[in-house]
């Protein structure tokens, strides 16, 4: 993390670059994360803030453009000695570790949630076409083969379905669920991407085709597996957990 937050008297000054921030055209209030002790290596040194948008030396930059999820804008927010009260800090210096990984583990089950929904709408999307496309003589829903992708991907939804409401659950009860929420949205995301594969080829050329919804759902789920930390970061989280809870 390069941005930083450096205190003076009431007051921090902001200078940095944020990459790939969602609605950043449109939001009116940003949380930014900031170090404000260079001298403490990775997290310590990390700080949160509330930013106002017309907070002068906030600027946002031109949206780019995706892949998918294009309703969806992103862009970069840049501080250029962007004078902000002391007030605007959450809790103290060096807890914007902690204050991300509260939201995340909520953010990462609500992507898991995100990619059970989508996933049932691909499966409803590869089902109806199975059952109105016609291939000698039948519908390809009667070929096993197809009738396989079909079952593959309400089994992975049905299962990522469970991790999903087994860790909103617990978090409703006040418990710790950074692993469950790091399961759940691991296997919901991956599981998301199969299914789309799998819808896909189940239109086979139509499948290709920007008029065909699984085309652009194709897209769009891509992301899942990138933001709120890539799959490769929940591997991580559950590894690392599960051989410190071993080692005591």
């Amino acid at each position: 993390m390069t941005t930083t937050a450096r205190r003076d008297g009431d007051t921090y000054v902001l200078n940095g670059t944020k990459r790939y921030i969602t609605n950043a055209p449109q939001a009116g209030i940003f949380i930014v994360m900031a170090r404000t002790d260079p001298t403490k290596p990775g997290a310590a040194g990390v700080s949160a803030f509330i930013v106002e948008r017309d907070t002068p030396g906030l600027s946002v930059a031109r949206p780019d453009r995706k892949m998918g999820q294009k309703g969806a804008h992103l862009a970069d927010v840049i501080f250029e000695d962007c004078r902000i009260p002391a007030s605007a800090l959450i809790g103290r210096e060096g807890q914007g570790f902690k204050v991300a990984m509260r939201a995340l583990d909520r953010g990462r089950i609500h992507i898991a949630a995100m990619c059970v929904g989508i996933s049932d709408r691909l499966i409803d999307e590869g089902l109806t076409y199975a059952l109105e496309r016609p291939q000698f003589g039948k519908p390809i829903a009667e070929f096993q083969l197809v009738q396989a992708m079909l079952a593959d991907s309400k089994a992975e939804m049905y299962a990522g379905r469970c991790m999903v409401l087994d860790a909103a659950r617990r978090l409703d009860r006040g418990e710790r669920v950074s692993v469950e929420a790091s399961c759940a949205k691991m296997f919901a995301s991956e599981a998301c991407g199969r299914i789309a594969d799998r819808v896909v080829q189940i239109h086979g050329g139509a499948g290709y085709i920007s008029e065909c919804a699984a085309e652009r759902l194709y897209r769009d789920v891509r992301v899942f597996r990138l933001y709120e930390g890539t799959t490769q970061i929940q591997q991580l989280i559950i590894a690392r957990d599960m051989i410190r809870a071993r080692r005591g």
